[in-house]
Parts: C-alpha cells; sequence; structure tokens
C-alpha cells in the first residue's frame, strides 16, 4: 500500500509531488515518522536513462582511450581503489610510460616502483600489483589473461577488479560492483541513502541480474553506472537536478530517509593515526638517497613510530639495515 498521496504512473513507478534535491549539503531525512512505501522502478528504464546520460557526459579519461590496453585498465582499477580520478591520472601516466606492460613493471627494482606510486596511498597496492605483473609473465606470456577465473588467480585481483577488466577492457559481460555503483542501486532501487556497510550475497545476485546479457550492453552499463555515482549520486552532496533518473528514484520519491547505518560508517581522524604516521615514513623513505636513520623521521610520538616501522617491515614496504631503514630492493 502506498503512503497517501502517493499514485501509481503509468510507468508503475510511485509519485508525488518532488522533493527539492539535495545540493551542497548532506541529505537529511524529509520521510515522516513512519516509512513511505515506494514501488522501484523499471530496471530496463533505469539502464536506457543511465546509459543516454553517459553518452554525453562520460569523462574523456585515458584509460578508456580506443587504443587502451588490458594492462593499462588493469594498472587504473588498481590505483583507483580508494584513491581519486585526480590524483590517480598524472600518476597512471607516469606509470604507463615507464612501464608499458607486466614484464616491464616485473623487472623494475621495488624501491623504484614504490617511489612512482608516490602519495596515491595504500602502497601494499603497489606492492600487489607488481606481484600481478610478475604472474602474468610468468602464466601467460605477458598478456593479461581475458578469462575471469584466470584474472581471480592473479595475486592481489578480487572479484571488483576481475570484473572489471573483463568488461572495460575485453568489453564483456561481468558484474562491475564498487562503491559507485552500489550506492546507485541502493538508492534507486531500494530507496535508501547508502547501501550497507558490507557488500552481501543478495545484493551482488540483484547487481548481477541487472546487467544487459549482450556484451557491449553490459560494458556500457558497468561503466555508465559507476560515472554516474562518481559525478551525480555522489555520497555526501548528490546533484539530483543533474541526475537522468531523479523521477524515478526510489530514494527521492521516499523523501530522502536517511542512512539507516550511519553510526557504523564513522571514519578515524587522519591526524595522529597510524596511517599517517606510516605515511610520513614512507614520504622520507621514498625521498632519501640511500638508509633513513629512525632519529631522522619526524614524528612526535617514538612507541608509535616503532609501531610504524616495525609494520612497514612486516609488510615488506621498508627493509631495516645497520645505519637505518630504505625501501626493499
Amino acid at each position: 500500500m502506498l503512503h497517501p498521496g502517493y499514485e501509481p504512473s503509468r510507468r508503475g513507478v510511485a509519485r508525488r509531488a518532488a522533493p527539492r534535491a539535495p545540493h551542497g549539503t548532506r541529505c537529511a531525512s524529509r520521510a515522516a515518522s513512519r516509512r513511505i512505501v515506494v514501488v522501484p522502478p523499471s530496471p530496463a528504464l533505469v539502464r536506457e536513462r543511465v546509459g543516454a546520460w553517459f553518452a554525453r557526459a562520460a569523462r574523456d579519461l585515458p584509460w578508456r582511450a580506443p587504443d587502451r590496453t588490458p594492462w593499462g585498465v588493469l594498472v587504473s582499477e588498481v590505483m583507483l581503489q580508494q584513491t581519486p580520478v585526480v590524483r590517480v591520472e598524472p600518476v597512471w601516466r607516469e606509470w604507463m610510460a615507464r612501464w608499458p606492460g607486466p614484464a616491464d613493471l616485473a623487472a623494475a627494482p621495488t624501491a623504484d616502483v614504490l617511489r612512482a606510486w608516490g602519495r596515491l596511498g595504500y602502497p601494499r597496492r603497489a606492492l600487489r600489483l607488481q606481484d600481478c605483473a610478475h604472474a602474468i609473465t610468468e602464466r601467460h606470456d605477458g598478456q593479461v589473461p581475458d578469462g575471469l577465473d584466470e584474472l581471480l588467480a592473479l595475486p592481489g585481483v578480487g572479484a571488483y577488479t576481475a570484473g572489471a577488466v573483463t568488461a572495460f577492457a575485453f568489453g564483456r559481460r561481468a558484474v562491475v560492483l564498487d562503491t559507485n555503483v552500489r550506492r546507485v542501486l541502493a538508492r534507486a532501487l531500494d530507496g535508501v541513502a547508502l547501501p550497507h556497510p558490507h557488500q552481501t550475497v543478495a545484493e551482488v545476485r540483484r547487481a548481477e541480474a541487472l546487467v544487459p546479457q549482450d556484451d557491449a550492453e553490459a560494458a556500457e552499463w558497468a561503466a555508465a553506472s559507476m560515472e554516474l555515482g562518481a559525478l551525480v549520486c555522489t555520497a555526501r552532496s548528490p546533484r539530483c537536478g543533474e541526475c537522468p533518473v531523479a523521477d524515478l528514484c526510489a530514494w527521492r520519491l521516499a523523501g530522502f530517509p536517511a542512512d539507516e547505518h550511519a553510526a557504523r560508517r564513522r571514519t578515524q581522524a587522519w591526524a595522529g593515526t597510524d596511517r599517517q604516521c606510516r605515511g610520513r615514513v614512507m614520504a622520507a623513505l621514498r625521498a632519501a638517497d640511500g638508509p633513513v636513520p629512525r632519529a631522522g623521521i619526524d614524528w612526535p610520538d617514538p612507541a608509535q613510530l616503532d609501531r610504524a616501522l616495525a609494520g612497514l617491515v612486516e609488510d615488506h614496504l621498508a627493509e631495516q639495515t645497520p645505519d637505518g631503514y630504505v625501501l626493499p630492493r
């Protein structure tokens, strides 16, 4: 039963006078005290609208260029995990100019790889990418495999990365479910502000059911839904006025109910954390030509610094020498 004041539209979507879209501020709940029940829109119509929007709004990114390579796509997907495009693009360009294929990266000194990774954050990704390059060179004659199972067998490649490479590098049908896509589907189809903090099996099954059967259409849907989440249906300040499915969105029709899991999403502040300390150490090691003594690393908490150094050595991001610490060779 629909909330009073709602009427089914010709497409079966429950409609009311549209609430004003949130813009520039965190969305507050405007829903009534009881939950408003909204009939979700047709997935086919959502795909059609999002695809048309993507055709005119897609960013011109180098890993989408006609001359892109599977290796370039794989590198971009690893770099883009938890790092915005604006920071990734210049590093990706330098990386691809220096190591255009897996064999090139596999042969590089690890210290050079970590220096080239720079300030992208989470530098273990650089090590995993080099391990992946070794595996591709040894198992697949230097060519990124096009089979999903073979991709999943590569070091550091999980379900998302394997699906993204399948879709974006080889143009084949795959489930590509990143944070952006999860948010778009949660809002448009489920009527909630944000998806569950942890991806669920049911969520993956629903996403798989939405993927078109045609390879080209499936690859386009993967890119388009991800782009919509990155540019319009953002986490904190969604631009509903620019959204191609705003009039179909179950979250909008329900009055923008607040995030049910907000308390579980609170993130730790950056200043003074172990992550910041590790980043400070890595920056010092990248900038140095030789060993960096412990006393040469500027950090106010000695115990935290010791913990960071031990952790970096354990993670193979640093090595201890008699004269101090260096990047792994």
